[in-house]
């Protein structure tokens, strides 16, 4: 075990340990949100779907005990990836300990500037999710099992759907510089790679997020009732 700790103190084993970690997330992210386009399907298919990720694993598992579990590795995922990347951050500041006299930023992006900070966000982001839909601690009208009524319920509070589309706004750059630094991790760049992984990265993030941001959208516009 001890080779592993000293495998993760190193910036190689903190970038191996984002890759994995990003790999992880980047299906969650994708797979939760294609599982939230059933909203457009109506009470019936979002509830039908949301009752079936509750009954996954019987009967080995309790209603709903499998869904903890997979919460609860999720929440621990994106705390390793986010150490992972704090900590590199501040290997790096280290390493070069007086800054630049003037920073262009011509070799960075907006994405990357805010990459900690996105990571933050997005982390009270799922805290304050799992309160909202989950528990229900932080809904005015929370029923259990009932996920459709508490998404709609919930998105009409345009304080609370402008939260959801903010957190989702820094969702979408922290997924394109992930993608972008994911492909660099693995080798693949060079001028041929740099074309495909930016387009990839680009279409990724904007899909998952113009997919999030929609929900409450169309609860506001009232095309979700």
């Amino acid at each position: 075990m001890s080779w592993i700790f000293g495998f993760y103190r190193s910036p190689m084993g903190k970038k191996a340990v984002m890759a994995v970690t990003g790999v992880l997330l980047f299906g969650f992210v994708l797979g939760h949100m294609a599982g939230n386009l059933k909203l457009y399907r109506g009470q019936e298919a979002l509830d039908h779907y949301a009752e079936g990720l509750r009954d996954f694993g019987a009967p080995f598992f309790g209603n709903g005990d499998f869904l903890w579990v997979a919460r609860i590795g999720l929440l621990v995922i994106l705390l390793v990836h986010l150490h992972a990347a704090v900590t590199l951050y501040l290997h790096n500041r280290r390493a070069r300990p007086q800054r630049y006299a003037k920073e262009t930023h011509q070799a960075s992006t907006l994405a990357s500037r805010w990459m900690i900070w996105g990571g933050v966000v997005i982390l009270a982001f799922v805290v304050y999710h799992l309160l909202h839909l989950t528990v229900g601690n932080v809904h005015s009208d929370f029923r259990p099992g009932e996920v459709y009524h508490n998404v709609v319920t919930g998105f009409q509070n345009p304080l609370v759907s402008g939260a959801y589309i903010l957190a989702n706004l820094f969702l979408c750059l922290h997924l394109y510089h992930g993608l972008w630094s994911l492909f660099q991790t693995l080798g693949w760049s060079g001028p041929r790679w740099n074309v495909f992984r930016h387009r990839f990265a680009v279409v990724f993030a904007v899909v998952i997020c113009a997919a999030n941001v929609s929900f409450p959208l169309a609860v506001l516009a009232g095309f979700v009732q």
